[in-house]
């Protein structure tokens, strides 16, 4: 899917705001860019995935988790959702890493 057909397919269904493609493509290459309530929302249209799932998905990537915090609800759908739990990649190894120094 090209950013302009992600862009078409995410809105948000409460306010219709949609992201433009240079804000998808921003995204997508891991530039900055400001996470909001209408963003997420509009992601997870795009996605076709649960809005709780998507703002879990953005907390962890701007502020992390504890480890507590991923064994239910949204985070631990998340988690379960990239396959972290199985083979440890060098992102879920650093942060692993980090539990266990601040356990």
């Amino acid at each position: 899917m090209s950013t302009r057909e992600f862009a078409a397919a995410a809105v948000d269904s409460e306010t219709g705001w949609s992201p433009g493609k240079s804000l998808v493509a921003k995204i997508t290459s891991g530039q900055n860019y400001n996470i909001t309530p209408q963003l997420v929302s509009a992601i997870a249209a795009g996605l076709d995935m649960p809005r709780e799932v998507v703002a879990a998905a953005a907390h962890l990537q701007t502020i992390g988790y504890t480890a507590t915090e991923l064994t239910t609800g949204a985070p631990a759908t998340l988690i379960r959702t990239l396959g972290v739990e199985g083979p440890a990649g060098p992102k879920s190894s650093a942060v692993a890493e980090r539990w266990d120094a601040e356990a």
